[in-house]
């Protein structure tokens, strides 16, 4: 089993950055593919970035494409997202996922077995 825990959210301005991290725990987590997807009050869950097991492979949703940047260490069973340029559309929980039986990133809330709590981001206009 894999266990995610997201860290790094918080309060900023528009145009700020913010850098949100995931640490697992697990024996798979080398040959993940790992998922960012956030959660806005009222709206369904939508999908933001991934990253594949080699980190050779990105996807990004085309709301965040120039803007966001996933990376990450396998030394440390870390994957981070790197969000810049920050709109107040930006709000929302945002969730970690791990997809340890498949090694291309994925785009659908189905692609992924397992999931973080979430980390709170608020982006002041």
């Amino acid at each position: 089993q894999v266990q995610l825990a997201e860290s790094g959210g918080g309060l900023v301005q528009a145009g700020g950055s913010l850098r949100l991290s995931c640490a697992a725990s697990g024996r798979t987590f080398s040959r993940s593919t790992m998922g960012w997807f956030r959660q806005a009050p009222g709206k369904e869950r939508e999908f933001v970035a991934a990253i594949s097991w080699s980190g050779g492979s990105t996807v990004f949703a085309d709301s965040v494409k120039g803007r966001i940047t996933i990376s990450r260490d396998d030394a440390k069973n870390t994957v981070s997202l790197q969000m810049n340029s920050l709109k107040p559309e930006d709000t929302a929980v945002y969730y970690c996922a791990a997809e340890p039986r498949i090694e291309v990133p994925g785009t659908t809330i189905g692609w992924y077995r397992y999931w973080g709590q979430g980390t709170q981001v608020t982006v002041s206009s």
